[in-house]
C-alpha cells in the first residue's frame, strides 16, 4: 500500500485518506498500512511511529432516545475481522429521571453469549447525573469481565432489562474502548 495521508483515526475513515496536521505535533501525519501511523518531519524526512487506532482509546458519544433504548439501539457496528474492548462507560439521563425500568445496558458478545458489559441501575439514573462504569450504580461484570475483548465481528448495543423506561427523553451513552484485530 502506498503511504498516504490520513483524515481521521476513527474506524470509518482509517483508509487512504488525507488529513492536516495533528495539534501539537510538528510534522505531517501518514498512514503506511493498517497498524501504523507515523509522524514525520517535513524538513528532515524524520518518520516516528505512533499507535494507531488499533492500539489507542477511542470514545463515541451518542445520544439515544427513550425509545430507541427500549427497543435497542446499536452504538457500535460489528466490524469483520475486529473486536471490542471496553476501556469505560458511562450514562447520563436526560429530560427527567429514568423510571419504571430496572437497569439500562450496554451490551457485549463474549463466548458467543450476550453479556451486560454495564448495568446503570433505574434508581441512580436521575436527570443530569453521570454514572460511570464500575462507580455507584453503574455495576460491571465480576472479575473484570466487562473489561475482557468482545468476540470477534459483534457490535456493542445499549437496552434495557424490565419494564419499558418512562420519565426520561433521552439517555447520553459515552463508550470508550479498543478496537482489536481479531487473531
Amino acid at each position: 500500500m502506498a503511504t498516504r495521508f490520513i483524515q481521521s483515526v476513527t474506524s470509518e475513515t482509517l483508509r487512504d485518506q488525507e488529513i492536516p496536521n495533528l495539534p501539537g505535533v510538528a510534522g505531517l501525519v501518514f498512514r503506511t498500512d493498517l497498524d501504523t501511523i507515523e509522524v514525520r518531519n517535513p524538513s528532515t524526512g524524520y518518520a516516528h511511529p505512533i499507535g494507531s487506532v488499533l492500539t489507542t482509546t477511542q470514545t463515541i458519544r451518542a445520544r439515544k432516545t427513550i425509545a430507541e433504548v427500549n427497543a435497542g439501539s446499536t452504538l457500535l457496528a460489528a466490524k469483520t475481522g475486529y473486536k471490542y474492548r471496553m476501556v469505560s462507560a458511562s450514562a447520563i439521563a436526560v429530560g427527567g429521571a429514568v423510571a419504571a425500568v430496572t437497569t439500562v445496558d450496554i451490551l457485549g458478545t463474549q463466548a458467543t453469549a450476550s453479556v451486560k458489559l454495564v448495568a446503570f441501575a433505574q434508581a441512580s439514573l436521575t436527570q443530569s447525573a453521570q454514572l460511570k462504569s464500575g462507580g455507584t450504580g453503574a455495576a460491571v461484570l465480576a472479575d473484570g469481565a466487562s473489561y475482557a475483548a468482545c468476540d470477534a465481528g459483534t457490535a456493542i448495543t445499549v437496552g434495557k432489562t424490565g419494564s419499558d423506561i418512562t420519565t426520561a427523553t433521552h439517555i447520553d451513552f459515552e463508550f470508550s474502548y479498543v478496537l482489536e484485530q481479531a487473531a
